[in-house]
């Protein structure tokens, strides 16, 4: 179930996960909830790279300040995912040791983002499911696309979908810094 407003249901649920349309404002959304948490948090949100305009590549950037290169025009790997070789070394080392931290330090867990490119990455997927499975609180952006690990996410009965539109997302961050900070 897509939820348009966290008003509109209230279940106990620590685990929410966004998603929309690319663009639409995720990640955005999730850096504002944390900037207004007094409660800490860790993991990590993407961020897009540009050169001279156009998009290159994807690069973690974890809340405590690590980052590294994990999808780039550039990357001549065996991992591709469109345009991008991924670099998924890099990402488990810094995306995944921040969530796995996070989680054994009883923190907020951000994940920004489950999607196409990071869930080839099984050790990844691996870390996903950890949180998941666990007490801690987490906060996620999840691909609206159809894919078989995404969807058995979105289908889990203690998880929290939301999806985030420019006439939402708002209002959204004061409901969920609100949700987060209880």
């Amino acid at each position: 179930m897509v939820l348009s407003a966290l008003s509109e249901a209230r279940a106990v649920t620590g685990k929410v996960l966004l998603t929309g349309r690319p663009g639409c404002g995720k990640t955005t959304l999730i850096k504002r909830v944390v900037n207004n948490l007094a409660r800490r948090a860790g993991g990590f949100y993407t961020e897009e790279m540009r050169q001279y305009g156009a998009r290159v590549g994807f690069k973690i950037v974890t809340l405590d300040g690590n980052e590294a290169v994990f999808a780039h025009v550039d990357f001549k790997t065996p991992e591709r995912v469109g345009k991008y070789g991924l670099d998924l070394s890099a990402l488990e080392a810094v995306g995944v040791e921040s969530v796995r931290e996070a989680a054994r330090r009883q923190r907020i867990v951000v994940i920004d983002e489950i999607g196409p490119m990071e869930i080839r990455s099984a050790i990844f997927r691996e870390a996903v499911n950890e949180a998941l499975d666990s007490e801690v609180p987490i906060l996620a952006t999840i691909s609206a696309r159809s894919l078989p690990f995404t969807d058995a996410i979105k289908s889990r009965p203690d998880v929290m979908l939301i999806d985030v539109r420019p006439d939402n997302r708002e209002g959204l961050v004061s409901e969920l810094s609100d949700r987060f900070k209880r």
